[in-house]
């Protein structure tokens, strides 16, 4: 049986077997499957052992590799902190060396790590009912709470917001970086006032006082699985620590804006503000607030962690979360319709979540 499914199915990259066999299982791989994303630029596998289990890897070209082992080492000490939660199995695994350590490598320029493969239940629909809306709420909120206890316990991370904003406030002095991007007079300085007025309203709303907890960012709803409750939901599974950071819970929010709204998850899509005010998304704040009570700076909070996500995520390092054709259109678009929007919205009606 293993030759005739070694016979039939591709065997790994090369790097991912030299990371392999760095890593010192004695299993071999016998099989392997692409199952990358068709948006982002890393790559995925889905790698069958000689003993017929299975394990997943990925391989990254973007950022330090520092940032990236850290990562994992973060996500490793959240799974531990967790083991006393409801959500003690919803986070994947990360696959672990004698002695207990994560194993990271990095070959030439790739960053290579694997992950036990993770069991999924049910996936929500691509447009959520009114009560999958909420129960979203609920249990992103009662997520972020279990979360919030552990954090302490975490090892710190490098990265911040104000870091990545002040990287992107001097690489837009660089002529190349311009060059590279096609920008046209006086986008430089629309961009540089974008950072300016993330610094000084982050700071002004508290920033600095907000708690941190890791966040992933990315909840689209090919990321989680789910256990169908009766009406509702509760998390099962999820996968993909891409985006993951350090940062204040609100981070999470947009993309769960993105999932609950009326036209739901799609496969064609654009980052404007238009689902923070959807009532769907009201009913998921009102949900989330029950389970984990917002301050009304945090809700504020909402509009310029909109706005990092577009300098972070878009402007400054698109190309390296998103294929070129993905990349060049959101960061037009972010120029020409997602800023300017930005400073024409009011995000004082989400406080009526709070108030109901």
């Amino acid at each position: 049986m293993k030759d005739r499914v070694s016979s039939t199915k591709p065997l790994a990259p090369e790097i991912i077997e030299r990371a392999w066999k760095e890593y010192g299982d004695r299993r071999g791989i016998v099989a392997s499957e692409n199952i990358s994303a068709n948006v982002s630029t890393n790559s995925v596998y889905r790698l069958v052992l000689s003993d017929g289990h299975e394990v997943i890897a990925k391989t990254t070209v973007y950022g330090s590799y520092v940032y990236f082992r850290q990562d994992h080492r973060i996500v490793q000490q959240w799974i531990r902190r967790l083991a006393d939660s409801r959500y003690r199995n919803f986070l994947a695994r990360i696959c672990e060396q004698e002695g207990g350590n994560i194993f990271t490598t990095h070959i030439g320029d790739t960053g290579v790590v694997f992950y036990e493969k993770t069991k999924f239940y049910d996936f929500l629909p691509k447009v959520l009912n009114l009560n999958q809306v909420k129960a979203l709420g609920r249990e992103m909120g009662e997520f972020h709470l279990a979360t919030t206890k552990v954090a302490p316990l975490l090892s710190k991370s490098w990265k911040s917001l104000g870091s990545d904003v002040a990287a992107f406030y001097d690489t837009l002095g660089s002529p190349s970086w311009k060059n590279e991007h096609g920008l046209e007079p006086g986008v430089e300085d629309a961009l540089r006032t974008q950072c300016d007025q993330f610094l000084t309203n982050a700071e002004n709303l508290g920033y600095h006082q907000f708690k941190k907890i890791p966040v992933l960012v990315d909840w689209n709803i090919g990321n989680f699985s789910v256990g169908m409750d009766g009406d509702g939901f509760k998390f099962f599974s999820r996968w993909d620590y891409d985006w993951l950071r350090v940062e204040p819970r609100m981070m999470d929010f947009y993309f769960c804006a993105r999932v609950v709204r009326a036209e739901g998850d799609q496969d064609s899509f654009s980052y404007t503000l238009d689902p923070f005010f959807e009532p769907r998304f009201i009913e998921f704040l009102r949900e989330y607030h029950r389970s984990f009570p917002l301050e009304e700076e945090e809700v504020l909070f909402v509009k310029e962690a909109y706005r990092v996500f577009l300098l972070n995520y878009v402007m400054r390092i698109g190309e390296h979360f998103f294929r070129p054709e993905y990349c060049r259109r959101l960061q037009r678009e972010a120029i020409d319709t997602y800023f300017p929007a930005l400073e024409k919205t009011d995000f004082r009606p989400l406080l009526r979540a709070l108030r109901s």
